[in-house]
């Protein structure tokens, strides 16, 4: 989202949001002569309507169900986005205050915006007005154009943001990065959404376990786990996708399943919560049956997740996992080689080859 601060030294209200290689900063406007206090104000209930209007951009209606269901919570979240329509009448015409109290919307969207038009209102400067509401309409611009998958000015933004849901257009462009670099280049961090990102990878992870497979002599769903006995890396996520990849389900499938599940556990929801009962039932039995210590057992329980992915940044930490999964690859296929001259270069051939031969597992 886009956050907003006062600059007392320059009595001026800047906006300031992430672009995948630190923040940038633009001047709003200059304030009028007014309390500290009611800047300050204007400054964080214009963060928090920013945080309203990205959360649609994070939370789609069409990854909760159909929205045409009334009051289910796709229902609720297509709402929210129609609610842009009536931002501008907010920040123009806020409720105020009268004698039977105050009127509050139920809408994050809304009452945000009408909490902007109270302090525009109690700051009373028309030019101040204008200028607040054109800022608003860049930034329900930049989402719009992040939901097409353009990231540019200010939708950058959304590199840093977790949305269960992709974009076709940049999921080819991080495919296009990956046959250029199979170990994956900085872009996909700064110049891509990383849930399409993360679609992009798992496709390039499953062609690097095939081939670092073959060599090795292992199925793909064994070829993390092996690679991790030479070179410390993550196991668990990058050996769940290739495991459901081997299965037959799509890259974006698992990619909006995985970060969705993060996004509710984010939330305080417990989704599926019988799969994460029978995960700890799977844990007890293999500690009986190997029979682990107590000691061992209780460290087992305690790096025990309810999410498979980092709640706070899901898309990113699956994006990172499966760069380190495609890395750990690498090393499998560079011990099965006497050679090591240009081994990269070799990986990256044959991994090009492999992913070439299975392309439709990218949607």
């Amino acid at each position: 989202m886009t956050r907003y601060a006062f600059d007392a030294d320059r009595n001026a209200l800047v906006a300031i949001w992430a672009t995948g290689r630190g923040d940038q900063a633009q001047t709003v406007a200059m304030l009028p002569p007014t309390a500290p206090e009611l800047a300050t104000d204007l400054a964080s209930n214009l963060t928090t309507l920013s945080r309203f209007h990205w959360r649609t951009y994070t939370h789609p209606a069409a990854a909760a169900g159909d929205p045409e269901v009334p009051d289910s919570e796709a229902w609720r979240r297509a709402e929210e986005r129609r609610n842009f329509t009536v931002v501008e009448s907010g920040l123009r015409n806020p409720n105020l205050p009268t004698e039977a109290g105050l009127l509050v919307s139920y809408s994050g969207v809304v009452e945000s915006a009408h909490r902007v038009g109270r302090c525009l209102h109690s700051i009373d400067t028309a030019e101040l007005t204008e200028t607040i509401v054109a800022e608003i309409h860049r930034e329900q611009a930049a989402i719009e154009a992040a939901e097409l998958g353009d990231l540019s000015g200010r939708a950058r933004q959304a590199v840093e943001l977790s949305r269960p849901d992709v974009s076709p257009a940049q999921v080819h462009a991080a495919d296009a990065l990956l046959r250029t670099d199979p170990l994956g280049a900085p872009e996909l961090f700064t110049e891509l959404d990383p849930a399409s990102a993360s679609v992009a990878a798992a496709h390039w992870l499953h062609a690097a376990a095939e081939i670092a497979g073959e060599l090795a002599d292992l199925p793909i769903t064994d070829v993390i786990a092996e690679a991790d006995e030479i070179e410390a890396i993550p196991v668990a996520t990058p050996t769940l996708v290739l495991e459901r990849l081997d299965s037959g389900e799509t890259a974006t499938d698992i990619v909006v399943d995985l970060i969705a599940e993060a996004v509710a556990v984010s939330e305080g929801h417990l989704p599926a919560p019988w799969a994460v009962v029978a995960r700890v039932a799977e844990l007890e039995e293999h500690a009986r049956r190997y029979e682990i210590d107590n000691a061992t057992r209780a460290a087992l329980l305690a790096e025990f997740r309810v999410s498979r992915l980092d709640p706070a940044r899901p898309a990113l930490d699956l994006l990172e996992d499966l760069l380190d999964g495609i890395r750990g690859c690498l090393l499998l296929y560079a011990a099965h080689h006497d050679d090591d001259t240009d081994i990269e270069d070799r990986f990256a051939a044959d991994v090009r080859r492999a992913a070439d031969t299975h392309s439709e597992r990218l949607f």
